[in-house]
């Protein structure tokens, strides 16, 4: 079986309405980057590759006659929650809920992206697994 240099076996795939916007959101919050793009003659985005530190992810725009938009959840790691929560509302995020430490040692808020995917924003506060 072939897997591409750097995806993993499980690679994400974003279906939403404005595929620059959610890549554009994504650059500025989570410092994804682009890693190619593909366009139909039509102009449409076919799919933009996205990386976001380890993870690797494809973004498409829909359509209405092969794929509708469809929003998912994402559990993200990152540096300091409070800035990078700032930076989504900044952005076009809306919140979920606020930064909290949680009863499971992570400190975490909830935004949505401007196209509607969940993103549960992530630092784990302590050097030890979640189940012991």
């Amino acid at each position: 079986m072939y897997i591409p240099k750097g995806y993993g076996t499980v690679f994400p795939y974003m279906i939403v309405d404005c595929a620059e916007e959610l890549t554009k959101f994504l650059s500025t919050v989570f410092g994804a980057s682009v890693e190619g793009k593909t366009v139909f003659p039509n102009g449409r985005v076919a799919n933009i590759r996205v990386r976001i530190g380890t993870s690797a992810f494809m973004i498409s725009e829909a359509s209405e006659n092969t794929m509708q938009a469809m929003p998912g959840t994402y559990y993200i790691y990152v540096e300091d929650v409070d800035r990078t929560f700032r930076a989504a509302l900044e952005n076009g995020g809306e919140k979920i809920f606020e930064p909290t430490d949680m009863p499971y040692k992570d400190r975490q808020a909830g935004v949505t992206d401007p196209s509607g995917n969940l993103w549960w924003i992530s630092r784990r506060l302590v050097e030890e697994p979640y189940d012991d």
